[in-house]
């Protein structure tokens, strides 16, 4: 098998899903109604990629091109159709170092917040209150300044009504993104408040940048103790 088969060829795909990953681990496939959501980790500071796809169309969505551009490419093989689109979360080179491979062998449209455009140079520009349209899915789009000026998180809500969240490096399991001033740690944890917890239940999952999942539910005690902290 030439070096080309085997970089086509489709990446073992778990369907048992927990939301831990670690690099080099398959990557993992959770079901919901109306999509499904594949997680992989990758690279040397275990970036998580999320494949979100439409079930009734096939239409797919990428969430941070990473690292590791021929795992992904492989792991797109399994899609049903090429894939449509691509979504930076924030410009920290960790989350877009694949990007200019993978659009180069997928044609994908890239989606970037304006504040974090250079030097991802999205085509389309998506901001608070913007939708991203996978098929019928319908991912809403919220500005988390903080962690970076224009980080984003994607927010689903599959057909059963549950919310699912894409934070990037914005919310993690224990507390919020890393900042570097008192002012941008403050900015970040009362967009979160407001943007994330205060509109969504305990019940919303959460998908972050690096790491394992968590829910609102089991972060939403802690957040006075972060703000007290301050990180």
């Amino acid at each position: 098998m030439s070096d080309h088969e085997a970089e086509a060829c489709p990446l073992q795909v778990e369907d048992e899903y927990t939301g831990h990953v670690s690099p080099g681990s398959p990557p993992q496939r959770r079901s919901v109604n109306g999509a499904t959501i594949t997680k992989m980790s990758v690279g040397p500071m275990d970036n998580n990629v999320y494949v979100v796809v439409c079930s009734a169309t096939g239409e797919s969505l990428l969430i941070d091109a990473a690292n590791e551009a021929d795992r992904i490419l492989a792991l797109l093989e399994e899609l049903p159709k090429p894939l449509g689109q691509i979504v930076t979360t924030h410009q920290h080179g960790d989350h877009w170092l694949a990007l200019k491979k993978v659009v180069e062998a997928t044609a994908a449209v890239t989606a970037a917040h304006p504040l974090d455009a250079d030097p991802v140079a999205p085509e389309r520009l998506i901001s608070e209150g913007d939708t991203v349209r996978v098929g019928d899915l319908e991912l809403s789009v919220i500005h988390l300044s903080g962690h970076t000026p224009g980080s984003v998180a994607l927010a689903l809500t599959d057909s059963d009504g549950r919310a699912h969240l894409f934070t990037g490096d914005s919310l993690f399991p224990g507390g919020v993104g890393k900042t570097s001033d008192p002012e941008k740690f403050d900015s970040l944890i009362t967009d979160v408040e407001t943007k994330l917890f205060g509109r969504y239940p305990d019940d919303t999952l959460v998908y972050p940048g690096h790491g394992d999942d968590t829910t609102l539910g089991t972060e939403r005690p802690h957040l006075g103790e972060w703000r007290s902290r301050g990180w």
